[in-house]
């Protein structure tokens, strides 16, 4: 029997038509969910296999179940592995357990990005399972997920991405006996048919020029070679960091957050109905459209 692959092209289309219908990295069927099922179907994997090297009797793996759990992502269907002697107990998705700590998913995301080294793997794991398992299995688990990882960070890019934009995530995560508040930012790009694709996850600590051209070569490394728009946040040194990597890039500043800057400007009692307003503007499919609904806006 083998062990279940990562089908990595599978992925792609998967997530790719979940950004097509709106959906971002997290939420309820967010682009991530696909990931966050590939790693847990890899960590069962890898508790089998410790398993039966450590079980007395005979045994071998057979075949395979089916388990949903739910998430903050929505309910999510496991492909369980089974072993012949019906003694295996998974740890990371107990037979029972029907719901998925939130924590965990954010700390498994945070995995898959690039800035996340073998130690913190390994410290994710042993914080996941808790001290009762052995060294053997947290080593076999570990065996199992880097190169799912590892495949995933380094995939090969389109050549062209005509629209770039970034989705930051923060969230707080225990570390060396303290919580502290770490970010995730998922670069997204929509290619030339008009679909949207997630072309890497970072950990970034400190926003820097330095930071957003690790991010950028890294894009570049993997074959992408130019993108006409940029949305950013205005964040420390991106701006720079695209004009010295993509120096034909127009970079224009992301509408939520020139939408939150309007509101500050408003009367609390105004928000709703201005917004409701506002978004005629940016959802207008034409320029002439963009600017009827703009004129319409200006008199009130």
């Amino acid at each position: 029997m083998q062990d279940a692959e990562f089908d990595l092209e599978a992925f792609r289309e998967e997530a790719v038509s979940k950004l097509q219908a709106g959906d971002g990295l997290l939420g309820k069927d967010g682009a991530f969910t696909p990931l966050l099922k590939a790693f847990l179907e890899q960590a069962m994997e890898g508790e089998l296999d410790a398993h039966i090297a450590e079980e007395e009797r005979s045994n071998r793996k057979n075949g395979r179940g089916k388990k949903v759990i739910r998430t903050s992502l929505g309910e999510v269907e496991l492909s369980t592995p089974r072993d012949r002697n019906g003694s295996f107990q998974p740890k990371v998705v107990p037979k029972r357990q029907k719901n998925l700590p939130r924590d965990i998913e954010r700390q498994i995301m945070t995995l898959y990005a690039r800035g996340s080294s073998l130690g913190d793997i390994r410290d994710f794991l042993e914080q996941m399972y808790d001290v009762e398992v052995s060294p053997a299995m947290i080593s076999r688990v570990t065996d199992k997920v880097i190169p799912l990882l590892e495949e995933w960070r380094t995939r090969p890019l389109e050549s062209v991405y005509p629209f770039v934009f970034m989705d930051a995530i923060h969230y707080k995560v225990r570390e060396k006996g303290r919580v502290i508040t770490k970010a995730v930012y998922g670069i997204l790009g929509v290619n030339q048919e008009g679909y949207r694709d997630v072309l890497g996850l970072y950990i970034g600590q400190h926003e820097s020029a330095k930071f957003w051209m690790q991010v950028l070569t890294d894009l570049q490394s993997r074959g992408l070679e130019d993108m006409l728009i940029a949305s950013v946040d205005n964040l420390t040194g991106f701006v720079d960091a695209i004009a010295a990597v993509y120096p034909r890039t127009d970079v224009q500043l992301c509408i939520v957050h020139q939408i939150r800057n309007s509101k500050k400007y408003l009367a609390h009692t105004d928000c709703k109905d201005f917004m409701a307003d506002l978004k005629t503007i940016y959802q207008a499919i034409t320029r002439e459209k963009a600017e009827h609904a703009l004129n319409r806006l200006d008199p009130r």
